[in-house]
């Protein structure tokens, strides 16, 4: 299911682009656009990062607890039905501002959104090059990646995830609703550093990561900001 967060945004944005006749055609493309090459991006990343390595241990975790069969159903709802009305609600802005047909110009901030969403998407893809070059290497294993961006932020692609969501909300946000779409970015930001993203995997590598504890106090969690001395 993973696989499918980012393309699920290429999909809304798509369908919206196609049915949302009196929206402003410049402004659709901009959204399109921008929901299409994060979207593709993260579901290409995601699906060859985990092509062979089975299923995900959060979900195996779930699997284990639930048992076969009452994990259909608690799966259905806390997985697939969440992560739908999740889709729907993150992408606001881009429903939002592909259907309303004023400002009928492009602004100031189409282009301060779009370089909040280019800055996002280096964070995030250069982010993910860098750990994946580091796990390919072999005398990586076991040690904490401390490198690159991951120097000055221990989670550079989730700050890349939630900036460029802020940057599509301002894109949006000059639009006849578009201000409603605030909450995406909110939740994005939430989700990241409160609940799916951050704790969770600091959780994990906590245990399995001698030293990630000397890390945490030398590198900021989510910000990036230059190291602290020791």
């Amino acid at each position: 299911v993973d696989r499918w967060w980012g393309a699920g945004y290429v999909i809304v944005a798509a369908v919206t682009f196609l049915v949302a006749d009196q929206g402003y055609e410049p402004r659709k493309l901009l959204l399109l656009a921008l929901a299409t090459l994060w979207g593709l991006r993260l579901s290409i990343y995601l699906t060859v990062r985990n092509w062979g390595h089975g299923e995900d241990r959060r979900y195996q975790k779930m699997r284990s607890y639930w048992g076969e069969k009452r994990f259909l159903w608690v799966s259905f709802f806390t997985v697939f039905l969440l992560q739908g009305v999740l889709m729907w609600l993150v992408s606001l802005p881009l429903q939002l501002g592909e259907a309303s047909p004023t400002p009928g110009r492009l602004t100031w901030l189409d282009g301060l959104g779009t370089a909040l969403w280019l800055a996002g998407l280096l964070f995030e893809a250069v982010g993910d090059a860098q750990l994946a070059r580091f796990k390919a290497d072999p005398e990586s294993k076991g040690k904490v990646m401390d490198r690159g961006l991951w120097r000055y932020t221990r989670h550079p692609n989730y700050f890349g995830d939630a900036l460029l969501w802020w940057g599509i909300f301002l894109v949006a946000a000059q639009t006849e609703y578009g201000l409603w779409g605030v909450v995406s970015p909110l939740i994005m930001t939430f989700l990241l550093t409160r609940i799916s993203g951050v704790p969770m995997l600091e959780r994990h590598l906590a245990r399995t990561r001698p030293g990630y504890a000397e890390y945490c106090e030398r590198t900021h969690a989510f910000f990036p900001w230059p190291p602290k001395k020791a």
